[in-house]
């Protein structure tokens, strides 16, 4: 197939009508399986240094082409006819890829999956064309298999996609790029880009430690038979499932977030030191003290992206054309806890527009609206059932 003729052919749907996907291993592969099943249209590339996972991408009908990092096709699908770039590779790979665009003289959305921001943010801000909007992203997501072998086009269903824009972001990539992402049912996560390495050192990378500092505990009591392992309840095959996966990987991440990782370990001690001080001196009082801490934020975790009910609300944000004023909003929402299910700007002048949120009916309205107000924002809302709103099925 030609994929010219394919993009030109296809109206554009979810935001983007071409997309490359440079890595294809279970993130990657599984975000290209996800565009294909909500979004046939949608023309997607595969880029991969494996002719076999080039293969299977192909086979599996996730990718309309699949090359290798040298095509020469790739570099005229850049050129040409590419919208967003999705880079899903470790973080060495970033600055080659990076000079690749360059090469190419991309100039659409770029934006990531990687779970660290440090490098990849100098690396973007050195290398890629000034033409590009680089926005960082990072699915909240993944499984104890790695590879195009493990994925699956329903990864992403129901979890949270960080996304960093800031003062140089677009409006409109932001909202093609939410669009995509909550087309695949994942749901949008703002945050400010100096804080992401510390938030996922607390609520991913700390917790991939822990489960396998428990499997070696395990392992180190383990007689030959195996005996305590058979012991192992659900329980504990929950907590520990994570530390099945690839030891190369998450070593790699473990020192690309190494300080924020060092300081989340050093409190987990802490806490552990608690329980163990507690004991020591035995003080039941302190000790179901701290457990009831924990289950009290345990029960206050929100459950899977499921709207309780079928209504929705917008919330309309009079704004001037001046840089930053979508990161600012959606970061605000997301403290509130707030989902935006859909985002339209609409241009009033050359200089002023309307930005419309709406939002499902979860997270605290009460604080979005005072943030809003306290940020300098005229806000009004309006309740809408799901048939007012198109972008809603």
């Amino acid at each position: 197939m030609d994929i010219s003729e394919h993009i030109e052919t296809e109206k554009q749907p979810l935001g983007f009508s071409s997309v490359c996907i440079i890595g294809l291993g279970l993130i990657g592969a599984s975000f290209a399986g996800a565009i294909k099943e909500a979004a046939p249209a949608v023309t997607v590339v595969g880029v991969d240094t494996d002719p076999a996972t080039l293969a299977a991408a192909a086979e599996r009908g996730w990718a309309d082409a699949a090359y290798l990092p040298e095509s020469e096709e790739l570099r005229k699908f850049l050129s040409h006819d590419c919208q967003l770039v999705v880079l899903a590779t470790p973080v060495y790979a970033v600055d080659d890829y990076f000079r690749l665009l360059a090469d190419c003289t991309f100039a659409g959305v770029v934006t990531d999956t990687i779970s660290t921001k440090a490098h990849i943010l100098d690396a973007a801000k050195e290398l890629l064309p000034k033409e590009c909007d680089f926005i960082p992203g990072h699915p909240m997501s993944g499984s104890e298999k790695s590879g195009i072998a493990g994925a699956r086009a329903d990864l992403f269903k129901g979890i949270n996609w960080i996304l960093c824009p800031d003062e140089r972001t677009v409006p409109e990539n932001f909202q093609h790029l939410h669009e995509l992402i909550t087309g695949i049912e994942a749901r949008v996560v703002s945050l400010p880009r100096e804080e992401h390495d510390q938030a996922v050192a607390v609520v991913s990378h700390v917790p991939h430690m822990v489960a396998a500092a428990l499997m070696q505990l395990a392992s180190n009591h383990a007689d030959d038979t195996q005996s305590l392992m058979r012991l192992a309840a659900g329980g504990f095959k929950d907590t520990t499932r994570i530390a099945a996966g690839s030891p190369k990987l998450w070593c790699g991440i473990a020192f690309d977030n190494a300080q924020a990782l060092q300081e989340g370990l050093a409190e987990m001690q802490s806490i552990i030191g608690g329980f163990s001080a507690a004991l020591e001196k035995q003080d039941r009082e302190g000790f179901t003290a701290l457990l009831q801490k924990a289950s009290e934020a345990r029960k206050a975790l929100p459950a899977a992206w499921v709207p309780s009910t079928d209504k929705l609300l917008e919330v309309r944000i009079p704004m001037i054309n001046r840089n930053g004023v979508v990161a600012e909003v959606t970061t605000i929402a997301s403290a509130a806890g707030c989902n935006i299910q859909s985002i339209e700007i609409d241009h009033i002048s050359e200089g002023n527009a309307v930005l419309s949120l709406i939002l499902t009916d979860e997270g605290n309205i009460g604080k979005l609206s005072m943030d809003l107000i306290n940020g300098g924002y005229a806000v009004s809302f309006s309740p809408l059932m799901v048939k007012e709103h198109a972008h809603v099925d």
